[in-house]
C-alpha cells in the first residue's frame, strides 16, 4: 500500500465515524426525544446540512491535506451548525466525538487546539443563558472535554504519521522485491549467456577456424581477392565468438572507439557489395557505457546486413550524432522499401531488444519511393 493509498483509507475511515455518529446521535434526537417538533426537525435539518458539507467539501478538503481559508471556512460553518444543534438540543453535545477529530484533520495543530477549545466552551455558553446554575460544572466538563479533544487530536496525527510510515516502508518493500526479481531476471540472463558461450565456442568458432584453414590452405598467398575477402571476413567473425564466449565487448570495439568500428563496418559492406556507405560523425565524441556501444554497433551491423540482403540500395549513408544526453544512430539506404508494420524478422525484433536493454528507442521508416531509414537514440 502506497503513502497516498494509506492516507485515503484513513481519511474513508473517519469520514465513516462522522456520519455515523452524527446520524446517530440526530435519530436520538429525531425519534427518541421529547423536545418539541420544531427542535426536533432544526436539529435534524442542522445534522443534515453538517453531513451534506463534509461530504460534498470536507473530505476532498481532507484528502488533499488542505489547511487553507476554505478549510477554516468549512470549520466555522461546521462550528456554527454545532452551536445550532445545542442550542436547540443540548444531547447533541455528544457530537464533539465526530467535531474535535474533524477539527484536527482541516486545520494545523496551532488553530486546530484553539477551535477545539472553540467548540468545547459552546455547551457552557449557551447554558449560561439557559440554565446559569450549571454553568460552573459546564464549564469544567468543557475543560476535561478540551484536553480529552487535544489529545485526541495529537493521537490522530500520529495515526497519520504511522499511516504514512507504514506507506513508505511498504513501497520500500514493494521496491525491494521489484529489485530482487530484477536480480534474479539478470542471474537467469548471465546463466542463458553462459550456456551459449558454451554453445558458440563448440560450433561458431571452431566452424570459422576451419574455414580460415581450409581457405588458407588453398590459396596459402590469398592472391584471389575473393578468397582474401572471405578470409578476413571469418577471422573477423571469429573475434566476434571468441568475444562473446569470453563475454567481453565486440571485437569490433576493442580495436578503436564507437565511430572507428562503425566505419569500419560501413569500408567492409562496401567491400563487400560495392555499394558506396558514408559515415558521418556530430557531435562531441566521448566513451560512452560498454552496454550501450554495443547496442548501436549491433545496430549499424544489422541494418547494413539487412541492406545488402534486402534493399538492392545505390547509395547508403550512417549517421553517429552525439548530444549533451543521447546518442542516435541512422542508417539510410536509398534501396526498395518494405512495410515496418508487416516486418517480423529476427534482425529489427532483435534490434528494438537491444534497444530496451538500455532504455532506447528504435525507429523504422520505409518507402518504396525513398528507402529505408533506420533510427536508434539511446540515452547516454
Amino acid at each position: 500500500m502506497s503513502t497516498e493509498e494509506a492516507h485515503v483509507r484513513y481519511v474513508r475511515w473517519w469520514d465513516a465515524f462522522f456520519v455515523g455518529v452524527t446520524v446517530i446521535i440526530g435519530s436520538a434526537v429525531f425519534f427518541g426525544s421529547d423536545d418539541a417538533r420544531w427542535r426536533r426537525l432544526v436539529t435534524a435539518g442542522a445534522l443534515g446540512a453538517m453531513i451534506v458539507l463534509h461530504l460534498t467539501v470536507g473530505r476532498r478538503l481532507v484528502r488533499r491535506g488542505a489547511e487553507d481559508y476554505a478549510a477554516m471556512a468549512v470549520l466555522l460553518v461546521q462550528l456554527t451548525l454545532f452551536t445550532l444543534t445545542v442550542a436547540v438540543a443540548p444531547f447533541t453535545t455528544w457530537l464533539l466525538f465526530a467535531v474535535i477529530p474533524l477539527i484536527f484533520q482541516l486545520a494545523s495543530i496551532r488553530p486546530a487546539i484553539a477551535l477545539v477549545v472553540v467548540a468545547t466552551l459552546i455547551t457552557p455558553a449557551v447554558d449560561l443563558f439557559r440554565s446559569p446554575e450549571n454553568f460552573v460544572m459546564d464549564l469544567i466538563i468543557a475543560l476535561i472535554s478540551a484536553v480529552a479533544g487535544i489529545w485526541l487530536g495529537f493521537w490522530i496525527i500520529r495515526v497519520i504519521e504511522q499511516s504514512v510510515e507504514r506507506g513508505e516502508l511498504i513501497a520500500e518493500l514493494e521496491a525491494s522485491r521489484a529489485e530482487v526479481s530484477r536480480l534474479s531476471h539478470e542471474a537467469g540472463v548471465l546463466a542463458e549467456r553462459a550456456r551459449l558461450a558454451g554453445e558458440i565456442h563448440d560450433t561458431l568458432a571452431q566452424g570459422f577456424t576451419s574455414i580460415i584453414t581450409l581457405l588458407q590452405a588453398a590459396d596459402p598467398a590469398l592472391r584471389d581477392e575473393r578468397l582474401a575477402l572471405a578470409v578476413r571476413t571469418a577471422k573477423e567473425n571469429l573475434a566476434e565468438s571468441r568475444a562473446l564466449v569470453a563475454a567481453l565487448a565486440p571485437a569490433a570495439l576493442t580495436q578503436g572507439a564507437l565511430p572507428d568500428s562503425v566505419r569500419r563496418q560501413a569500408t567492409r559492406f562496401t567491400e563487400e557489395t560495392g555499394t558506396p556507405a558514408t559515415v558521418r560523425v556530430t557531435g562531441d565524441e566521448r566513451a560512452l557505457p560498454t552496454a550501450v556501444e554495443v547496442v548501436l554497433l549491433r545496430a549499424a551491423q544489422e541494418a547494413l546486413t539487412n541492406v545488402r540482403r534486402h534493399a538492392a540500395a545505390q547509395e547508403t549513408a550512417i549517421l553517429l550524432a552525439y548530444a549533451p544526453e543521447s546518442v542516435r544512430l541512422v542508417v539510410r539506404d536509398d534501396g526498395r522499401g518494405f512495410d515496418p508494420a508487416a516486418a517480423d524478422g529476427f534482425g529489427l525484433n532483435g534490434m528494438r531488444a537491444r534497444a530496451d536493454q538500455v532504455r532506447g528507442a528504435l525507429t523504422v521508416h520505409s518507402d518504396p519511393d525513398t528507402g529505408t531509414t533506420i533510427e536508434l537514440e539511446v540515452p547516454a
